[in-house]
């Protein structure tokens, strides 16, 4: 059960005790109610390095960076879905894309006026004024229908399938992308936007601006005074919820968190899937140095207070230190053209002297 990184911001947090841990079957219903968006993460000692001038940082994480002078699109295309079909698009003159990341690919193609609807997960200032067709995945084919798109671009995730179905039956190209799981994708993401899109050069300078701008800040990350990198475990908290989940090798943060010279605990810890609920067990043998967070999540178990009561924190380093990353939700886990954005913010918070929430 991979979170994705288009988890939404507003699920249905139902009242529970915050120190509650839920049984596998309630985790998953949970998640699914409340899915469609993720990220978060806070700092670990280090020297106080900072990442250079020339990354984006993540405060204008609310703004994506459109090229300046994109090309206009060469159509018709037919291109491959990932669900199998073949798919011809003749027309970007209303383009509805169905997750948060996608709408941040397609506005920074420079394709934004063309974009008539968002999903919830799309919080960005420029597409915040669209009206909202999804909402965790649960995409509204009659809303869809009703503005008249002549292109929707789903990923893998979106559902449900009757929805999907119902845009294709009534003729209209849908095509679906592969969720980008690590920074590798990133480009291969980018690449298939801008070839449905017709613009395949505005992905091929946007893909080199993204991988450009990621390696310098890359560059920044300083090496460990004691040669040891940094332990961080990235928790997905919902705390009204009563979801806290420890993220082990699918998670999606892991590519971040080794890009900015750190180990994953959760993965070195030997958990092999996405998640699993947080325990004190497991919690004692990943051992973080610092936690990273959705902003969101942080703030749902009540801040630092409220993090260090769920059973097992308190007794870790990154517990006793009260050292966190927290990335913002819109962001983390998008694996797009602001990622280097979200890879600053984690390295400036981790490597800072100090940190959140002390």
């Amino acid at each position: 059960m991979r979170i994705s990184q288009d988890f939404a911001p507003t699920g249905p947090d139902a009242g529970r005790t915050a120190r509650r841990r839920p049984a596998r079957g309630r985790t998953a219903v949970a998640l699914t109610a409340a899915v469609a968006f993720a990220l978060v993460l806070t700092g670990c000692g280090g020297g106080g390095h900072s990442a250079p001038e020339s990354a984006r940082s993540a405060a204008d994480a609310d703004r994506v960076e459109p090229l300046s002078s994109p090309p206009a699109p060469k159509l018709p295309v037919t291109v491959d879905s990932a669900d199998g079909t073949k798919v011809t698009i003749d027309s970007t003159d209303r383009i509805v894309p169905l997750t948060g990341s996608l709408s941040e690919i397609v506005f920074t193609l420079g394709l934004g006026e063309q974009v008539v609807a968002r999903d919830i997960t799309a919080t960005f200032e420029q597409a915040r004024k669209l009206p909202v067709v999804t909402r965790a995945h649960d995409v509204s084919a009659e809303s869809v229908l009703s503005l008249r798109p002549t292109v929707v671009l789903a990923d893998t995730s979106t559902g449900p399938g009757e929805a999907i179905a119902q845009i294709r039956d009534a003729g209209i190209p849908l095509l679906v992308v592969e969720p980008a799981k690590a920074l590798a994708d990133v480009g291969r993401r980018i690449d298939t936007v801008a070839e449905a899109l017709g613009v395949p050069s505005a992905g091929t300078e946007l893909k080199k601006r993204t991988e450009d701008r990621i390696a310098t800040v890359q560059k920044s990350v300083p090496a460990p005074a004691d040669g040891k990198k940094p332990r961080v475990a990235f928790l997905y908290l919902r705390g009204s919820a009563s979801v806290y989940l420890l993220g082990g090798a699918e998670s999606g943060a892991g590519s971040l968190l080794e890009a900015a010279g750190a180990v994953d605990a959760g993965k070195e810890s030997g958990l092999d899937k996405d998640f699993t609920a947080i325990t004190s067990e497991a919690l004692a043998k990943a051992a973080p140095d610092a936690i990273l967070l959705m902003t969101k999540g942080f703030e749902s178990v009540g801040g630092m207070d409220g993090l260090v009561k769920i059973p097992g924190i308190a007794e870790t380093p990154a517990g006793m230190d009260r050292r966190i990353v927290s990335v913002d939700d819109g962001v983390l886990l998008n694996y797009g053209p602001r990622t280097d954005r979200v890879l600053t913010e984690i390295v400036e918070q981790l490597y800072a002297k100090g940190g959140k929430g002390q």
